[in-house]
C-alpha cells in the first residue's frame, strides 16, 4: 500500500528547504504482468480494487491466470496494483460504416473477443452543402446492445480528404479506441439512422471478428525492452515494489527465461519477483525432494509455498492456485499492521479466510524450506520465530542477513528508491558545492528520520549511517559529462551489516549500485572517507 512517511522523517538537523524533502516511497505496490480478457496493450494501468480491474479488464476469465491472481491480492490485503495486459497473436474486432455502396473499415486497437465497440456518424454542426465533412462518436460498451459506456471519443469535423487538415487517418491515430482499418471510400460515410421512429442517435455496433489469441509464452511475457512491451512496458508506469508473473496457463508455469529476465528488471526497479511454486511440487515432500535441483535462486526474488485453496466463482468449486497474488497481498497486510512496517514480518501472518494453504506443512519442514529460502504460508498468526522469518530465494539460513532477510531486503530497497527519486532533481541543476551539500543533506535529514524511527543499529554515535557527496566523488571530468554522485552508507537492525551505495543522477536517467569502502574511516559526526580504487573506476560488486 502506499505509505505515509513514517514518524521521524522530517527530523530536525541538517534538513533542506520543504520543497526538496524527499517523500518515503511506496512499499508494497504490486505489478501484474499477463493475459486479461480485454484492456489496453502493453500498458501500466494503476488500480485500487478488483471492482476497477473488472471494469477495465474484464473481470475473472478462466484462461487468464492473472484474473484470479488479482483477486486473490484484494482479498488478502493488497491496495495498490498495476496491471499490464500481454496478448499473443490476438486480433480487434472492425466496424463497417456504410460510405455509398463502400465502407469506411474501422479497426479497434485492443485485441479481444470482448471488446465491444460502437460507431455512430452525423453531420451536426456542419454548413449544409458541404458533403466532405462528418462528425464521429466512437464508444466501447459493456456488452452488446447495452447502453453502459464504458470509454466514449467525439472527432468532429472529419474529412476523407488527404488534403485536410482534418483528415480521418491523421486524426484517428490520436484514438485510444480505432485505427482505419482499409482503404478510404470516395465518399463521406452515411449518417447513421436511429432504430424506430423515435430514436435520436443510431449506432453500428462492431464485427464479430475479435479474437482473444494464444496461450502467452515466457517470450511474450518478457516482450521488449526498446519496444517497451511485455514487463518493460512498466517502464512507462510508477514505481512498484513487486513483480507478479502469473502462470502461463492454469496448467503451464512461467519458464526460467522469463524469471530470470524479471528478476534482473526487479533490480533496476528496487523491486522484488514474486515467484510461484512449480506445479509439479504437489506437496511439501515433494518440494523438498525436488528443491536442491531448482535452478532459479536469487536474492531479488521470493516464494511463497503451497500453492493456494480458494473459490473459482467461474466454476463454482474450490481449485488451487498460484500463490504469488495472495503473498504480495500478505507483504501490503503486514505493511498496514503497524506504524514501521519492517517491523512485521509478513512470515507471521495467516492468509485471510477465504483463502487457506492447499497442503498441510509440518514444523520439520517448515525449516527444511527455510534452508532453501522459500516461505510457508500460515493457518494463524504466530510471533516471534525469528529462525523462520520471511526470506528472500538469494539463500537460505546459511546466507547473510542482506541476502537472507526479506525485511532487510525490503528496507534497503525501499531507502534505495525513496533516496533515488527524492533526489533526482540534481540533474537539472549545476553540479557546484551548495547543490551538492543541499543534496546532501537532504539524504542526511531522510536517513535520520529512519533511524529514529528504529531501522538502523546503533553501533556508535553517528556510525550507522554516513553521506557523502563532495569533490571526491564529483571531480571536472564527472561535471563535464553531466554526472551527480552521491555515496551514502547504512546499517540495519536486521543485517547488522554496513551497506553502501553509489548513486549516479544524469539527464538521462540515474543509476543506484552497490560498491565497497573502508569501513574504518566512516564512523564519528564528520564521514572521512578514502574512496577504494573501485569506486573511482566506477566498479561494483
Amino acid at each position: 500500500m502506499l505509505q505515509p512517511a513514517p514518524a521521524g522523517l522530517t527530523a530536525a538537523g541538517a534538513e533542506p528547504s520543504p520543497d526538496l524533502q524527499i517523500r518515503p516511497a511506496a512499499t508494497a505496490v504490486t505489478a501484474f504482468v499477463g493475459r486479461t480478457l480485454k484492456g489496453p496493450i502493453d500498458e501500466p494501468v494503476p488500480i485500487g480494487s478488483f471492482a476497477q480491474y473488472v471494469q477495465v479488464f474484464g473481470g475473472i476469465w478462466q484462461p487468464s491466470p492473472l484474473s484470479y491472481a488479482v483477486e486473490q491480492y484484494f482479498e488478502n490485503g493488497g491496495q495498490q496494483a498495476i496491471i499490464v495486459r500481454v496478448a499473443s497473436a490476438g486480433q480487434p474486432p472492425t466496424l463497417d460504416l456504410p460510405a455509398g455502396d463502400q465502407l469506411l473499415v474501422l479497426s479497434g486497437l485492443h485485441p479481444g473477443s470482448r471488446e465491444y465497440l460502437r460507431a455512430s456518424v452525423d453531420y451536426d454542426g456542419i454548413q449544409a452543402g458541404d458533403d466532405t465533412l462528418f462528425n464521429l462518436v466512437i464508444q466501447r460498451v459493456r456488452a452488446p446492445g447495452s447502453e453502459l459506456v464504458e470509454q466514449q471519443e467525439i472527432f468532429r469535423r472529419l474529412s476523407l480528404s488527404p488534403a485536410s487538415t482534418r483528415h480521418a487517418e491523421a486524426v484517428l491515430a490520436g484514438s485510444k479506441l480505432v485505427r482505419i482499418g482499409g482503404p478510404l471510400p470516395s465518399q463521406r460515410p452515411d449518417l447513421t439512422l436511429g432504430d424506430g421512429a423515435h430514436a435520436l442517435v443510431g449506432y453500428v455496433a462492431c464485427n464479430a471478428d475479435g479474437d482473444d489469441g494464444a496461450v502467452l509464452s515466457d517470450y511474450d511475457l518478457i516482450g521488449s525492452e526498446t519496444l517497451r512491451r511485455g514487463l518493460f512496458a512498466l517502464e512507462r508506469g510508477p514505481a512498484f515494489n513487486f513483480l507478479c508473473l502469473p502462470p502461463l496457463a492454469r496448467d503451464r508455469d512461467v519458464g526460467l527465461s522469463a524469471l530470470v529476465v524479471a528478476a534482473r528488471y526487479c533490480r533496476q526497479r528496487h523491486a522484488l519477483l514474486l515467484v510461484d511454486p512449480p506445479q509439479s511440487w504437489r506437496d511439501a515432500g515433494q518440494a523438498l525432494e525436488d528443491l536442491p535441483n531448482w535452478a532459479f535462486h536469487s536474492p531479488d526474488a521470493l516464494m511463497f509455498f503451497p500453492r493456494i485453496a480458494a473459490s473459482d466463482r467461474l466454476r463454482g468449486r474450490t481449485d488451487v492456485f498460484a500463490s504469488g497474488g495472495a503473498a504480495a497481498g500478505l507483504m501490503a497486510r503486514a505493511d498496514a499492521a503497524g506504524p514501521h512496517w519492517w517491523v512485521t514480518d509478513p512470515a507471521e501472518l495467516p492468509l485471510r479466510s477465504t483463502l487457506l494453504p492447499a497442503h498441510e506443512v509440518t514444523a520439520t519442514q517448515r525449516r527444511r524450506f527455510a534452508q532453501h529460502g522459500v516461505n510457508v504460508f500460515r493457518y494463524e498468526a504466530l510471533r516471534g520465530d525469528t529462525e523462520l522469518s520471511a526470506r528472500t530465494l538469494g539463500g537460505g539460513l546459511s546466507a547473510g542477513g542482506e541476502v537472507r532477510s526479506l525485511t532487510a531486503r525490503r528496507l534497503l530497497l525501499w531507502i534505495k528508491a525513496s533516496l533515488e527519486q527524492g533526489t533526482r532533481w540534481v540533474s537539472q541543476c549545476h553540479n557546484e558545492p551548495s547543490i551538492r551539500a543541499q543534496a546532501c543533506a537532504q539524504v542526511l535529514a531522510f536517513l535520520e528520520g529512519v533511524a529514529s524511527a528504529g531501522a538502523f543499529r546503533s553501533a556508535g554515535l553517528g556510525d550507522e549511517r554516513f553521506v557523502l557527496c563532495d569533490e571526491r566523488l564529483n571531480g571536472p571530468l564527472d561535471i563535464a559529462s553531466g554526472e551527480f554522485h552521491l555515496l551514502y552508507g547504512i546499517s540495519t537492525q536486521q543485517t547488522g551489516r554496513f551497506e553502501t551505495w553509489l548513486m549516479t543522477h544524469r539527464a538521462g536517467g540515474s543509476l543506484v549500485r552497490s560498491v565497497s569502502v573502508n569501513r574504518l574511516a566512516t564512523s564519528g559526526q564528520q564521514v572521512q572517507l578514502e574512496i577504494e580504487t573501485a569506486i573511482l573506476r566506477g566498479l561494483t560488486r
